[in-house]
């Protein structure tokens, strides 16, 4: 089952191993990336549209031209997404959210792919909590969440870890 991925970037131009993102994007299957860039006044566009050029048809890059809030950046690569590919399952990563609480892209997108049918599983059990059908933009999940409740729920099974 393939899940689409958006990835809010602003001013993240030097935060980021270019060489290491797009290594981890090549050996990514049934995985579409959208990266958003939202106004960033550093090189993060052009560093952005190097991993496009070298990562292939799965990777896409939208240039927002006027800097906006995560809701917006977000519903941008959701109309992307959903306007480009038929995916069942969208989440999004807002990059200086996870570099505020100490977190790396390139370990994050890694976590990504070790743990994709994990994160399908847990947006499955997420939709069938709720009562309603949730719209395009509300059907948008937080990977950074997800990972958190399958690394506590890993840490449940076998306390060693």
């Amino acid at each position: 089952m393939r899940i689409g991925i958006i990835i809010i970037f602003y001013n993240n131009a030097t935060q980021k191993d270019k060489n290491f993102f797009i290594a981890q994007i090549k050996d990514f299957e049934s995985i579409e990336l959208c990266l958003v860039d939202n106004n960033s006044k550093d090189d993060t566009l052009n560093v952005l549209q190097e991993i496009k050029e070298e990562s292939g048809s799965r990777v896409s890059v939208i240039e927002i031209k006027k800097k906006t809030t995560e809701n917006a950046a977000k519903r941008a690569g959701a109309r992307y997404m959903f306007n480009q590919f038929n995916l069942r399952h969208t989440g999004f990563i807002n990059v200086n959210e996870i570099h505020q609480k100490g977190e790396v892209l390139n370990s994050l997108v890694r976590s990504v792919y070790d743990n994709k049918e994990a994160i399908i599983d847990e947006n499955l059990k997420t939709i069938a909590k709720q009562d309603v059908k949730q719209t395009l933009f509300k059907s948008v999940f937080s990977v950074v969440d997800y990972l958190k409740i399958i690394n506590s729920n890993l840490n449940c099974l076998n306390p060693s870890l």
